[in-house]
């Protein structure tokens, strides 16, 4: 089951979810994780047997424009489409409150991921948080 997630109260979970997939398997530093900006976004929340497996922050940069950030699934429950489900859901509440873009910075890796869901890559590969990204973009509009 995916839905949006209530804060402050799911947050444990959420946070939950992106400890392991962010700091443990990736070594990602807290402080960029947990970047201050988790109040001013919504979340989505992948839950299995009533436990947090995944997550999604939805941030929107202006009222056309939002960031889907912090995919993370648990390495359990990957390879059961739950990224992708999370996507999905994400692109259907922005398309119904008429978001025209949606921007990602996309771990290499995972590209492919992300084209298959009509992302389009733009600009050189960077890295973030020591990790290659490229920034892509989907029209909603």
């Amino acid at each position: 089951m995916i839905r949006l997630a209530q804060l402050p109260s799911d947050f444990p979970q959420i946070y939950q979810v992106r400890q392991q997939v962010f700091q443990v398997e990736q070594g990602v530093d807290a402080t960029l994780e947990f970047d201050g900006l988790d109040e001013q976004a919504e979340h989505l929340l992948a839950l299995q047997d009533g436990q947090a497996i995944g997550t999604a922050r939805m941030r929107y940069l202006n009222p056309e424009v939002v960031k889907l950030e912090r995919l993370a699934v648990l390495a359990a429950a990957r390879g059961q489409g739950i990224g992708k489900q999370l996507m999905e859901m994400a692109l259907a509440i922005l398309r119904d409150r008429q978001v025209g873009e949606v921007r990602i910075h996309a771990q290499t890796a995972v590209q492919a991921f992300y084209d298959k869901l009509g992302f389009v890559p733009e600009g050189e590969i960077f890295e973030e948080a020591g990790i290659p990204h490229v920034k892509m973009s989907k029209h909603l509009k």
